[in-house]
């Protein structure tokens, strides 16, 4: 006869997998650690890497994707009038502040396209590239365009789990969003909202070391978070239910002795966070252990093979 310690050593689960195809979403302030928290859930999860949907990395893909697929670029033009043949400065998105936004960068967007006359024509899609690849806002309707053309091009998301990082940012996106789900029957298995404090991610974003993490630019994104990405949780519970949303503590570090000093365990920090969202996502605790220790393992050997390469 087996003890049940005994029965519960005999088992192992190095991964898991979602009951039902759907979308889990990711959100929370700037530096929260949501991209280090949906590449661990795709390990424990089964999810592919594609399948983890980040904003800064749909727009460079729907840029990109817009030159090299025919289908896709006549998505974009025909659904949503987005197109390489649409001048900024006289498009449905047309207004003064875009136009006078555009021309303040001619000097920059001219070298960057190697072309002159951008003053009087540059496309949709030149903007859309110049934007991504230098951190600046693309107008609102873009952005919840092309998160519905890039799950609509991918059919094979509608028939399993798939994750979306950082999105949406305002209520007016979250109330496009579930619209556009529920249009493709494609339900919310959770809203995983990562939280963490100003001083927290101001701490956070300067161990980046990125230009535009100055403090002022770093105020201003927590109170974009406040006044506008906390609302739209509010929004997705009032739809969802409480039961959908998931409030998860993004600090919860790992302090270890070395050299006579405390210092931070990063992956150990984010093996915290990342079993508090696997908890709300409904996995029992008594394999939590095993399928973080996978997961840990699969980074110390990818950390390896980059270090022996």
């Amino acid at each position: 006869m087996f003890t049940s310690n005994e029965l519960n050593s005999c088992i192992r689960v190095d991964k898991i997998s979602m009951r039902h195809p759907g979308v889990v979403i990711l959100t929370g302030p700037s530096s929260c650690g949501k991209g280090e928290v949906a590449a661990a859930l795709c390990r424990v999860m089964s999810i592919a890497p594609s399948d983890h949907l980040s904003m800064g990395e749909i727009l460079r893909s729907s840029f990109q994707n817009a030159k090299s697929d025919t289908s896709y670029a006549e998505l974009l033009a025909e659904r949503y009038q987005i197109s390489a043949a649409s001048n900024i400065f006289q498009c449905v998105d047309t207004t003064e502040d875009l136009s006078r936004k555009v021309k303040n960068y001619l000097p920059q967007l001219e070298i960057y396209f190697h072309r002159v006359g951008m003053d009087t024509f540059t496309s949709q899609l030149e903007w859309l590239e110049f934007c991504t690849m230098n951190g600046l806002l693309v107008p609102n309707r873009w952005t919840q365009n092309f998160i519905a053309a890039h799950i609509e091009h991918a059919p094979g998301l509608r028939n399993r789990a798939f994750i979306l990082d950082g999105y949406p940012r305002t209520v007016s996106a979250a109330k496009h969003l579930l619209e556009f789900l529920e249009r493709l029957n494609i339900p919310v298995i959770k809203v995983l909202h990562l939280s963490i404090s100003r001083q927290e991610m101001i701490q956070r974003a300067k161990h980046r070391g990125r230009a535009d993490d100055d403090e002022a630019s770093l105020l201003s994104r927590f109170q974009f978070y406040i006044e506008n990405v906390q609302p739209s949780v509010d929004y997705l519970k009032m739809e969802l239910g409480s039961d959908a949303i998931v409030l998860i503590d993004a600090h919860q570090p790992v302090y270890v002795e070395r050299n006579a000093q405390k210092v931070l365990a990063l992956k150990e920090s984010i093996a915290n966070v990342v079993s508090s969202a696997l908890r709300g996502l409904g996995v029992p605790r008594v394999i939590l252990k095993d399928v973080l220790a996978a997961s840990l393992a699969v980074v110390d050997t990818h950390r390896s093979e980059t270090l022996n390469s």
